[in-house]
């Protein structure tokens, strides 16, 4: 840990319980971004019998909240660099505080479309913000850890978006898991405002730059122009995007549609699926550190996250099957933080907030590409009604599976061309 943890002339033990302190309310900021991110796959099939939603109503209203997300990353950044981290969040989670209730007394489809656009805006800043604390607090080569403890953690929220969710929207309803989830929104915001605290090295650095905005708007450019940045920016875009298309979207209709499994039986594989990616972030978060390299563990899980999507692409997997490739596909694609501490090493401290943000708004952005792309894919195939809702042949989610593991593939393409700036390969 660097000496800018440490405040005054506080002893080691006291600097380490603040800092465990600091990451455990981050990442309580972090679970419930993810929960809100991953929330409407499983209660999709339910959504679309009570609205009568369609393939591209159901994923416009999944992914308004990637839209709305990646369109706040850039003012976002600034205001990080400029007015800090903390400050960020607070504002960003009172706006999530009055999306979420919206959401929840909301009284038809355009409320609730409306509401997942102001809840994007209110999670814009839970990942971003405490990546940029991270940097600032700890060395670049604790980075690629952080960031896998921070997002691996923070999974927590999607674990409660699988299986109870779908218990809770069994017995209260959805509207009334949503309340809870308001009220923990409101907690969490109290104890970032109480705990998370900028250390004096960063606010005397941050004071001593005072950007304007010119000068915030060219740092931008700046980091546009950084080699090897737009590389990592659309193996971004199409990564993580793809495997969320599933998680936080199609895999709730695929279990549904062609597997015939009820709610909560969708809840627990969806369950098992976030497991093992909460697994798969931790394990690939050190791999860096292990090989001495971003690039190489970044280019094996390419691979294995090709290979899983074009599984279920080329094969009819058996239902016996279906838990194993789940647990499997998960593991896969734990290796985010890694290249996320690829695409922070191309950045200057000043420019962090930026770089990161950026980056994020091809992550972010992608997954409101994919879900809408897949649901223009699914869109082309006829369906049939059962129970008032409008179910897909198995061949349409082949077909999306297909999509998305042929752009990870050129993803894998793309980064061949980008230089390994590992500390230990440039030391």
């Amino acid at each position: 840990m660097t000496q800018s943890t440490s405040e005054g002339t506080n002893g080691p033990n006291e600097v380490r319980s603040g800092a465990i302190l600091l990451v455990c309310v981050l990442i309580g900021g972090y679970v419930i971004s993810q929960f809100f991110r991953n929330s409407i796959t499983v209660i999709a099939p339910d959504l679309a019998r009570e609205l009568a939603l369609e393939a591209t109503t159901l994923s416009l209203l999944a992914s308004v909240y990637y839209l709305s997300f990646a369109l706040v990353q850039i003012p976002l950044g600034m205001a990080i660099d400029r007015y800090g981290a903390r400050i960020a969040m607070i504002v960003t989670l009172l706006v999530l505080i009055v999306g979420t209730f919206w959401f929840v007394f909301a009284r038809g489809y355009g409320d609730l479309v409306a509401a997942r656009l102001v809840i994007g805006i209110g999670c814009s800043s839970l990942l971003m913000a405490p990546l940029a604390i991270y940097a600032e607090r700890f060395p670049p080569r604790q980075f690629a850890t952080m960031a896998g403890i921070h997002i691996g953690a923070g999974n927590i929220g999607t674990l409660m978006a699988t299986a109870p969710l779908a218990h809770g929207a069994a017995t209260i309803g959805w509207r009334g898991s949503f309340f809870i989830a308001g009220l923990f929104a409101c907690l969490m915001t109290v104890l970032i405002y109480c705990f998370v605290t900028e250390s004096s090295t960063a606010r005397q650095q941050r004071r001593a730059r005072a950007e304007s905005l010119p000068q915030l708007l060219a740092g931008i450019g700046a980091v546009m122009r950084i080699p090897h940045f737009w590389m990592i920016f659309c193996v971004a875009a199409m990564t993580y995007p793809s495997f969320a298309a599933i998680l936080a979207l199609w895999a709730g209709p695929w279990m549904a549609h062609v597997y015939d499994m009820p709610l909560e039986t969708r809840g627990g594989y969806l369950l098992a699926l976030v497991a093992a990616q909460i697994v798969g972030l931790f394990a690939w978060g050190g791999t860096d550190r292990l090989f001495r390299s971003y690039s190489i563990p970044v280019a094996l899980g390419l691979v294995l996250g090709a290979v899983m999507l074009a599984i279920p692409a080329l094969f009819a997997l058996p239902r016996g099957w279906l838990l194993a490739y789940l647990v499997l596909c998960g593991l896969a694609f734990g290796f985010s933080p890694v290249l996320t501490a690829h695409g922070r090493s191309l950045f200057p401290q000043a420019l962090i907030g930026r770089g990161l943000a950026l980056i994020n708004i091809g992550s972010i952005g992608g997954v409101f590409i994919q879900q809408m792309v897949t649901g223009l894919v699914m869109a082309q195939f006829e369906t049939r009604l059962v129970d008032g809702a409008q179910v897909y042949p198995e061949v349409a989610y082949r077909t999306a599976f297909g999509v998305l593991a042929a752009e990870v593939a050129f993803a894998l393409l793309l980064y061949w061309r980008v230089k390994d700036t590992h500390p230990d390969r440039i030391a």
